[in-house]
């Protein structure tokens, strides 16, 4: 029965949000392209934070899978703490935020902009300053998101981010798969629950483990279980995750297991045996019989989670609609 909160009601708009912005940004989208091909960029430059940072993650899975370019995160403070200028000449420099108004965002775009970089801003906020000071804008088109957890506008982020690659790689495959994605994230809505009250009993920390784009949105996991839930939880990529840290798996110790179907699901099943074999604790999150592109299927996962981990947080008292000292606009320097 779904439930009432505002998260979840956001969490399951997401499907008919994300076909109205498919439809509003396909003569956007084209431009922009056209205007991408143009400059010919040597390299992307991710910006932004928290939930956003996180989908920067997926995009550079994302590009450097499917265009070829080299993606490198932005350091925000560079800017506007340490005011120091970064040559970012041939850059495409996007910047994701949802209400684009953080001073160390907008300290990257000015930035980016004196350096004469090709500045786009992927925003749901269009009156916003990031959306006025950037070349281009990829608007998220969610509407108000009124819960502190970021749920629909993350996922249309991500959509936001797969239209907009698709059409830049000319992938046929890729492009029909983004066409329909509505319809795969609301298939994803009726799966069974995956994340449960009684999966997480009595866990107060846990590792998250994904692989790829996987673990792009192993670190939104992550950050949901901190924010909504209470629970300490890190996300690692499963390669890097070997890489010591596996030292802490003792018997019982929780991880839950990101599993995409794309090219790095042999091996990071291989590396779920491996932690499985140490004793640990494993709830796995997958997009089940759904099939698609691989590109998007993180996107199904992601779905179902959110309404998952919604009701994790209210069986153990948690609002999920204002978790305990956030705010849903945070503005950083």
């Amino acid at each position: 029965m779904m439930t009432q909160t505002i998260m979840a009601q956001e969490a399951a708009e997401a499907p008919s949000r994300i076909r109205e912005q498919l439809a509003a940004n396909a003569s956007r989208i084209a431009d922009i392209v056209r205007l991408i091909k143009q400059k010919q960029p040597r390299y992307v430059y991710m910006v932004g934070r928290g939930s956003s940072d996180h989908a920067g993650v997926f995009a550079k899975y994302l590009i450097e899978i499917e265009i070829g370019l080299p993606v490198a995160a932005a350091a925000p403070s560079i800017a506007s703490v340490y005011n120091k200028q970064l040559d970012l000449t041939g850059a495409l420099v996007l910047v994701i935020s949802q209400s684009g108004r953080s001073p160390d965002i907008l300290a990257q775009v000015a930035m980016a902009k004196a350096a004469g970089a090709l500045v786009i801003a992927l925003v749901n906020d269009e009156t916003s300053p990031l959306a006025e000071q950037a070349d281009q804008v990829i608007p998220l088109n969610v509407g108000a998101e009124k819960a502190v957890a970021a749920t629909k506008s993350y996922l249309a982020t991500l959509s936001a981010l797969l239209q907009l690659v698709a059409a830049w790689s000319g992938n046929n495959q890729l492009q029909d798969a983004v066409v329909s994605l509505p319809e795969l994230l609301e298939r994803a809505i009726e799966l069974p629950a995956q994340l449960t009250a009684e999966s997480l009993d009595g866990v107060k920390h846990l590792v998250v483990l994904g692989r790829g784009p996987g673990y792009a949105i192993s670190r939104e996991i992550a950050l949901k279980l901190k924010e909504v839930c209470g629970i300490h939880a890190e996300a690692f990529s499963s390669a890097e995750f070997l890489h010591g840290p596996v030292t802490l798996v003792k018997d019982q110790f929780a991880i839950v297991d990101v599993s995409v179907a794309d090219e790095a699901n042999a091996a990071h099943q291989a590396q779920i045996a491996e932690v499985r074999s140490r004793g640990a604790r494993i709830v796995h999150l997958h997009h089940a019989d759904l099939l698609s592109n691989p590109r998007v299927l993180p996107l199904a996962l992601l779905q179902r989670f959110y309404l998952d981990v919604e009701a994790v947080a209210r069986s153990r008292g948690v609002n999920p609609d204002a978790p305990p000292g956030l705010n849903k606009v945070t503005k950083t320097v």
